[in-house]
């Protein structure tokens, strides 16, 4: 935990500590079950779970309880996110809740860490709690049946465990590492190898200088891996045997006897107090770093003041444990009876639950209120209109309150209907946005986010003119050929683009017209092969230019200095210049091209606000709020692109 710390606060990686963690802790409790098993003790399960989680929740509540407290300095924005974290972390799913977000392809312009974020590796622990008894009461089973001994049983069901998981995390990791890094059943192997390695530890028994160098071998190789290894960008795969097996060595090294061995260290008071504080040290530390960068505003911490964080971490670590952690432990009311035991974790859950939800839904209620009178208060594109005159609340915050912000997305509708045959492996990116059973036309709308962000604008116009509307979309992908696409998987969902234009026949399309990044503006040479094949086909395309994007969410500046604040008005090199797709949509007699840029950026100044409404959710994605008041305007042109292209409505 030392090790995690240190690399934490000093380094800013991850160490492979916590895989050290997990694996340590199977192999404890395997200790434990296996002596039971073989000397004909009762498993007591359930005693054992409410055992466990009687002694880990009290000293999690207090940390929660505290973190929850300290939401209040986090940014505005993230605070929502953060409640929920916190009841998944009592909850010990916390683990998935990070896993949630860590594919959702818009969380990476969230730009502060969740102070529960430390907690997925209890949730995964606490999920293998529950589970890996249930593996020793199959092997108890097994022994009163047929009297073989547990270890075999065991090592069989381990071993395959071992198997299936790292096949499984090995792959995961290479598709989808972000999110097979809270993945349980990617760590699933970590446990089982702790467990084997209990199983195997009363068999191995090395000559004693091959002890002595196992354990300064494993020692060097712990402490190397955080630095050579990218642990959280490569791991939980193959590479995370490096700081397991270096944990391995230490174990299988044991009580040397050697004034040389690494055992003397870790027999030391000193590291044996620590080791005592371990579970506090990891449940502090984290919170205690990440509120101290978000209050100075910094990415990472100083060497005086990573040392100050360090220190307090300790010490608070020993407090908590003296104080809350052995008293409770201590403690005999709850051990007479499980009824006892299940009260104290339920006293534990609602201490986190009550509070936390009671805070959600007072801040629920304010902001219905808020959305209730939006229409006098919060005017958006609206308020850039010939002679607007505001009526509302000069004091009214802005929409979407900052909590609310990261998740403003726009909605896509639901999975596209069986009418609408796609093959399998295309047809996730096909959504239904604007149901009809009988409608005047059917509009398709193909491209990424950059063109799911203009649905809300859309939706009023399509209902008004009877529209069907699809959405074949894949984040991150271009419109465009092959060669130009940022990632492999964005080329197969380009073969379904062409499926999924003869399939859905659209009557018209509305596509993504230019390509932006924090630099400029740029059109594509794809984006015209494509263009000049759906002119040659006769169908109607609307080509929407693409919005300035920003290194950060120009919000976060609004939040913290006023939504007026002149630092927070930003230009962009596209701002002021002509639409590139002009030129096309003069050759091609089918193509329009349509620019909502003035109204994005009014007077070449991108706000964050626009009529008291954020303009963007993040640093380059429109607000659902702000595109559902541009709708009016967006009708306007798209009927005048429209007109162009040869369509009448």
């Amino acid at each position: 935990m030392l090790l995690v710390v240190i690399y934490h606060v000093f380094v800013g990686r991850v160490s492979g500590g916590v895989d050290i963690f997990l694996l340590i802790s199977a192999f404890f409790m395997t200790l434990s079950f296996v002596r039971k098993i073989e000397s004909g003790r009762p498993l007591a399960i359930g005693r054992y779970w409410l055992h466990t989680f009687k002694r880990l929740l009290p000293l999690a509540t207090v940390v929660i309880l505290v973190t929850v407290g300290l939401l209040t300095e986090f940014p505005e924005s993230s605070v929502a996110q953060f409640r929920w974290e916190a009841l998944a972390s009592v909850f010990y799913v916390e683990n998935w809740a990070l896993a949630a977000s860590s594919v959702d392809y818009y969380a990476a312009d969230h730009s502060t860490a969740s102070p529960f974020q430390h907690f997925w590796s209890l949730s995964v622990q606490g999920q293998v709690f529950l589970l890996w008894p249930l593996i020793f009461g199959f092997a108890w089973w097994v022994r009163r049946r047929t009297r073989i001994s547990s270890v075999p049983v065991l090592a069989v069901c381990f071993g395959l465990i071992f198997a299936a998981s790292i096949a499984y995390s090995v792959v995961t990791t290479e598709t989808q590492q972000a999110f097979a890094y809270f993945d349980t059943r990617a760590r699933l192997w970590e446990f089982a190898l702790g467990s084997l390695i209990a199983l195997a530890i009363p068999y191995l028994n090395p000559p004693r200088i091959v002890r002595i160098i196992l354990g300064w071998v494993g020692i060097v190789s712990m402490v190397s891996v955080g630095v050579l290894v990218d642990v959280q960008g490569a791991f939980p795969g193959w590479i995370a045997l490096w700081p397991l097996l270096s944990a391995a060595a230490i174990i299988v090294a044991g009580n040397t006897g050697s004034p040389f061995g690494f055992d003397r260290f870790l027999s030391w008071w000193p590291v044996v107090k620590l080791g005592d504080a371990a579970y506090a040290l990891y449940l502090v530390h984290w919170p205690l770093l990440i509120t101290y960068l978000v209050i100075r505003d910094r990415p990472m911490a100083g060497w005086r003041s990573g040392i100050v964080l360090v220190v307090l971490s300790v010490v608070l670590a020993i407090i908590i444990t003296h104080k809350v952690e052995n008293p409770i432990r201590r403690w005999q009311w709850p051990e007479l009876s499980q009824r006892r035991s299940g009260a104290v974790i339920a006293v534990c859950v609602a201490t986190v639950v009550v509070p936390t939800v009671l805070w959600m839904q007072t801040e629920s209620v304010r902001a219905q209120r808020l959305v209730d009178n939006a229409y006098r208060n919060n005017p958006g594109a609206v308020a850039l209109e010939p002679g607007f005159n505001f009526r509302g609340d000069p004091g009214a915050p802005a929409l979407p309150l900052p909590e609310d912000l990261p998740a403003n997305d726009a909605w896509i509708g639901e999975s596209c209907p069986g009418d609408i045959a796609l093959d399998p492996a295309y047809a996730n990116a096909c959504h239904e946005f604007v149901p009809n059973d009988s409608p005047d036309k059917t509009v398709l709308l193909v491209g990424n986010s950059h063109t799911q962000h203009w649905l809300p604008a859309l939706e009023p116009m399509a209902e008004t003119n009877n529209w069907r509307v699809i959405i074949y979309s894949q984040l991150g992908c271009f419109y465009t050929v092959a060669e130009e696409q940022p990632a492999e998987s964005c080329k197969g969902w380009l073969n379904g683009a062409d499926q999924a234009v003869d399939v859905i026949d659209p009557d018209l399309m509305f596509v993504q017209g230019t390509f932006t990044s924090v630099n400029g503006e740029q059109s594509k040479p794809g984006f015209e092969q494509r263009m000049r094949e759906l002119d040659a086909l006769g169908i109607p395309v609307v080509g929407i230019r693409d919005v300035p994007r920003f290194p950060g969410p120009l919000a976060n500046c609004a939040i913290d200095k006023g939504t007026d604040h002149p630092d927070c008005y930003r230009g962009h090199a596209m701002l002021g210049t002509p639409d590139p797709q002009r030129a096309l949509a003069a050759e091609l007699p089918h193509f329009e091209s349509m620019d909502m840029t003035d109204l994005v950026c009014p007077d070449q100044q991108c706000r964050p606000t626009v009529g008291n409404v954020y303009v963007y959710f993040d640093d380059d994605h429109l607000s659902e709020m702000y595109a559902h008041t541009l709708a009016p305007e967006f009708t306007r042109r798209a009927e005048q692109a429209l007109s162009a292209a040869g369509v009448q409505l």
